[in-house]
């Protein structure tokens, strides 16, 4: 198997590649002073697991990428990739046996050096970040929702981007942990907030009435007065509190519980909607459902994007779905990245639909062109 994995890398244009009978000889490769930058590691070689093989890795600061090819079930190769990232190495994928070349090929297409890698990664500091909320640096992006049974476009999700005077547009995972983590993030999201409320007026202007989802940390709702200055904004722009959401992701567990369900429940009772973001990771979970008045679920990409191949994910789907409207919520399916995913909404009547397959998120703008534009295009996808 491995002589045939590496005959199908040579056939893809690589030009170094060695293949290891065992997993002491693929480490001692690794030890070498020319050691790989990427591994296609088989979970089950002789001699050592290659768990076992994942951890001596760590022992050795490996910096590159990792594949995993294996003839175990989907849930054990789900667990594997997670240990593995646990441990920071980069996974780009894995692999069933026996392994087809086109999917080889798209999974080692993903694959760059880790210098390129790190090159592509930059962080920020709390004072310039800082200094981009007080400057009007930042923009919002918007990603379109669509309900999945008409094709109807019924809302947006705010994407905050930072234009960055020297580095261009600057995407939130570079800076939304600084927020969270300096204190900055209640103003960012106020700043996320205020903008969203003018374009949402702006397009009612030109017709669409649109639900403007916007994301906000559990960090906002420290403070007692942060219902107040949502409905303030909302009021301001002469939106709607039904047109605005709410999209709650619990990236950290809280301390004290009083403030944020004080905040949360003044705003339902104000008619603001509630979604809860990312279902099924994190800290999201039955508990939160319960405690708190969400009217929306989100159901995590991770378990939409592939579903329909991935019984694991397709289960998790499924029932996260099935919860949504037992309890009745509005359900919406994160990334739908293709046509299979979208026909897997259809076959389970999935209420609302978002993703790169619909819109990659876009300057407000763009909005009324694309519109058009979707018009057309749902029509063959409703077929």
């Amino acid at each position: 198997m491995n002589k045939l994995l590496a005959h199908m890398l040579v056939g893809l244009g690589f030009t170094s590649v060695a293949s290891c009978d065992s997993g002491s000889a693929g480490l001692e490769l690794v030890d070498s002073l020319n050691p790989p930058n990427l591994i296609l590691l088989d979970l089950n070689m002789p001699g050592m697991d290659g768990i076992e093989f994942v951890r001596k890795l760590v022992d050795l600061d490996y910096s590159g990428s990792v594949i995993l090819v294996s003839g175990e079930d989907e849930r054990m190769l789900h667990m594997a990739v997670n240990l593995i990232q646990a441990h920071r190495i980069t996974v780009l994928g894995h692999l069933s046996k026996p392994v087809p070349l086109a999917t080889m090929a798209a999974m080692v297409g993903k694959w760059r050096p880790a210098a390129a890698q790190a090159a592509t990664v930059k962080s920020y500091g709390a004072g310039e970040l800082g200094a981009a909320i007080a400057g009007d640096e930042l923009v919002n992006y918007y990603q379109p929702k669509v309900a999945v049974a008409t094709g109807a476009v019924v809302g947006v999700e705010t994407l905050v981007r930072w234009r960055h005077p020297t580095d261009g547009l600057v995407f939130p995972d570079q800076f939304i942990g600084v927020a969270e983590e300096h204190g900055l993030i209640d103003g960012l999201t106020r700043v996320v907030l205020t903008g969203a409320m003018a374009d949402a007026a702006a397009w009612l202007k030109l017709g669409l009435r649109l639900r403007v989802a916007i994301n906000i940390s559990m960090d906002n709702f420290s403070t007692v007065d942060f219902a107040d200055f949502v409905s303030g904004a909302a009021a301001a722009a002469a939106v709607a509190p039904q047109d605005v959401i709410l999209e709650v992701t619990e990236s950290r567990l809280m301390l004290d519980r009083r403030a944020p369900l004080e905040v949360l429940t003044r705003l339902r009772l104000k008619r603001f909607g509630l979604s809860i973001d990312d279902f099924g990771t994190g800290h999201s979970s039955l508990t939160q459902l319960r405690d708190i008045p969400f009217d929306e679920l989100k159901i995590d990409s991770s378990f939409v994007h592939g579903a329909w191949r991935d019984t694991t994910a397709l289960a998790m789907y499924a029932a996260s779905l099935g919860l949504g409207k037992q309890l009745g919520m509005e359900v919406v399916a994160e990334g739908v990245e293709d046509q299979d995913d979208w026909d897997l909404l259809r076959r389970t009547n999935c209420d609302l639909a978002q993703g790169y397959f619909i819109a990659r998120p876009m300057p407000a703008a763009d909005l009324a062109g694309w519109n058009t534009i979707w018009n057309e295009r749902v029509k063959d996808l409703l077929r």
